[in-house]
């Protein structure tokens, strides 16, 4: 017999629907209903919800219960194979905020998928412990140069928050011997101390050097 605290199996249901209107819906009453019986329901939709906005409803939903309902049940999500799962367990431990998660998100920042590795940053940035703030600073300027222009920027920003922490870090990035890594450290730090400032030509301009970089080497 399914007790008051088990999720409906209208609910579950509804979370899976084809139309993403009624995921919402569902997610949204969940979240009303704030019934910790539906940890395990929302987070496994969590692992495979294909609209940001429903996604965005679930973690909503989860901040709703109980941190030690749902802390213990998204870190666990952390060791999901399935990127998706780790990176929105990630992003709802951000919102929800509990320092007990800190260590365990701290160990996510260098994943090897890029959704992944950008919410690890964000929910670092959260959470880090006061003290911290340097280490975490070291750990993010390993990253730089890696990904694209949007992975970059959000880099930037992660580091930036840091403000006078990842002030050595970004001054030793700039004498990489990474061309990459070189503007990335410049372009972060034009935004840590200006954040209206145009972090795109810094690495556009990063582009244009690696590749002169490997047609030299081709010669």
């Amino acid at each position: 017999m399914r007790t008051h605290h088990d999720p409906s199996t209208r609910l579950v249901e509804a979370l899976s629907a084809a139309d993403a209107s009624v995921r919402l819906r569902a997610a949204l009453e969940s979240g009303t209903a704030a019934d910790p019986g539906t940890v395990t329901a929302l987070v496994d939709r969590c692992a495979v919800e294909p609209d940001f906005f429903v996604r965005d409803m679930l973690t909503w939903a989860l901040c709703r219960l109980p941190a030690e309902t749902t802390v213990p049940r998204l870190l666990a999500e952390l060791a999901s194979d399935v990127a998706q799962a780790r990176s929105q367990a990630l992003h709802t431990l951000s919102k929800i905020g509990d320092p007990v998660a800190w260590p365990k998100v701290a160990a996510m920042l260098h994943d090897e998928h890029d959704e992944v590795a950008r919410s690890a940053w964000r929910a670092a940035i959260a959470l880090v412990p006061p003290g911290s703030e340097s280490g975490l600073a070291a750990a993010l300027g390993a990253e730089l140069g890696r990904g694209d222009h949007d992975l970059q920027l959000s880099l930037g920003h992660a580091l930036a928050a840091l403000d006078e922490a990842a002030v050595p870090v970004l001054r030793a990035a700039t004498s990489s011997p990474d061309p990459r890594v070189r503007a990335h450290a410049e372009a972060t730090e034009r935004i840590r101390v200006d954040p209206d400032s145009a972090f795109v030509l810094s690495v556009e301009s990063a582009k244009r050097v690696a590749a002169l970089g490997a047609d030299a080497v081709r010669e």
